[in-house]
């Protein structure tokens, strides 16, 4: 029986939520300019520099004058960001900011910061500005995607206007830092909040080819984890090509399928009533990379089938950025872990403070790790002592009777009261505070006590 496009939606849908599955967790976006045009009418590159050469008189001919002399687009910025320069500095110098003609001012920057002019002019700000409301409903839907992480090579902001919970990490800010990456749209082009951050001439190529060695490296750990979905592309583009090139071997060492990622590709008319699965890419040489293709007139159910796992935690990427944030890893195994059960109010709370957070994970915060033994002056001899008693046995009781009242035992974690401080290979020391002193005192004498670990 002949398959149609029907059981070509459902099959895709199947094989996506089976990734999703499998694999555990949400999945990458990849954005290009495609994304951009259809749904604002941004320019592709080649209508970027048109733009371009139409804003320059210095330039004075006809862009296909350019295209006919030059091999990429990348030379053609090179060329325009000099007949920028020499606008700027003359009859175009009004046109400029007064900060930008200094000797450090680099070459390039005149023609980037017009760039980044022009595309701040023509994107909307919000998903919602967006008048076609089949295409607000297919960004809805994106939405609702709520990816791991974005990735883009898109100058523009129609990301961060998509995502609007998600933080850009911009240029090369995505080497020199660590990031949580939840939540995070990285900008490995560039973005038009900073015009001096752009991928755009030749020059540029060079640089980021040189670096991109590291980039790669940490995009990885995407391409190896996650369900990766490149929107906005063609197969042919050759920044899916530069980024493939580098991973193919490791991902698909025999040239086999790549079963995590996803290539979507826009035809207004579906011609084929099934559509071939699998796309092969070539990214240089002899070499190839196989990925899982979708062809689709409306990327509605295609976005639809990546939000489909309602299983997946739906939280808000702030509340979890601030949680890696402040987390770090703990080097001690010696104290009991129990389970902790905690809604989405307690984290969004927790994530205000470093202290409420700590709470969340059974331990506490020193500002200072100098500050252990001011912070927590006695052992448990000293504190009976300061109790009253002759050694440890009056603190030890009084913590007891905290346990069986309250049933919170401020010895079982590090909290504001007690540490838990490793000595050698198996000895443990349990220092207390000066208000674990006020609670006990309190208890001791009959009083109301307030306990807050």
């Amino acid at each position: 029986m002949a398959k149609d496009y029907e059981s070509y939606i459902a099959d895709c849908k199947d094989d996506v939520a089976a990734c999703i599955e499998n694999m555990g967790c949400q999945p990458i976006l990849f954005v290009g300019s495609g994304l951009s045009r259809r749904y604002f009418g941004g320019p592709s590159w080649e209508e970027l520099l048109q733009k371009m050469a139409e804003q320059c008189p210095v330039i004075g001919k006809p862009f296909a004058y350019f295209k006919q002399a030059f091999k990429s687009y990348s030379d053609i910025g090179e060329t325009f960001a000099d007949s920028y320069r020499e606008w700027a500095w003359g009859s175009g110098q009004a046109l400029f900011p007064n900060s930008m003609f200094t000797p450090e001012t680099r070459a390039d920057a005149y023609l980037k910061f017009k760039v980044c002019e022009h595309l701040a002019s023509i994107t909307p700000k919000s998903a919602d500005q967006v008048k076609d409301p089949a295409l607000r409903a297919e960004l809805a839907a994106l939405q609702a995607i709520r990816p791991h992480a974005v990735i883009t090579t898109n100058f523009d902001s129609f990301s961060e206007a998509v995502f609007s919970d998600y933080a850009p990490v911009i240029g090369q800010k995505i080497l020199r830092h660590q990031y949580a990456s939840v939540g995070e749209i990285f900008k490995i082009h560039g973005c038009v909040s900073d015009h001096a951050s752009l991928v755009l001439t030749t020059s540029d190529y060079v640089e980021f080819q040189n670096k991109k060695k590291y980039l790669s490296a940490k995009l990885l750990a995407f391409f190896a984890e996650h369900p990766l979905l490149f929107v906005g592309y063609s197969a042919n583009d050759e920044n899916i090509k530069a980024i493939l090139s580098d991973i193919d071997e490791i991902l698909c060492p025999n040239g086999e399928l790549i079963p995590n990622i996803y290539l979507v590709e826009w035809q207004e008319k579906i011609t084929e009533a099934y559509p071939a699965r699998e796309k092969l890419i070539s990214v240089g040489g002899d070499r190839s990379v196989r990925v899982k293709s979708i062809c689709a007139s409306s990327f509605q159910w295609v976005f639809d089938a990546f939000a489909a796992d309602e299983a997946a935690i739906k939280v808000n990427p702030k509340i979890l950025r601030s949680l890696m944030a402040r987390t770090y890893e703990l080097v001690r195994h010696d104290l009991p872990s129990r389970a902790l059960e905690v809604d989405f109010k307690v984290l969004e709370h927790a994530v205000s403070s470093t202290d409420e957070l700590a709470k969340v994970y059974g331990i506490t915060t020193l500002d200072n790790p100098s500050a252990l033994n001011a912070k927590y002056p006695y052992l448990l001899t000293n504190l009976g002592e300061k109790l009253g008693g002759k050694g440890w046995h009056c603190a030890h009781k009084l913590i007891e009777q905290l346990r069986q009242d309250t049933g919170v035992d401020i010895k079982a974690s590090d909290n504001r009261y007690h540490i838990a401080v490793k000595s050698g290979k198996t000895t443990i020391n349990h220092k207390y505070s000066e208000e674990a002193l006020a609670l006990l005192s309190s208890l001791s004498a009959g009083q109301e006590y307030t306990l807050e670990l």
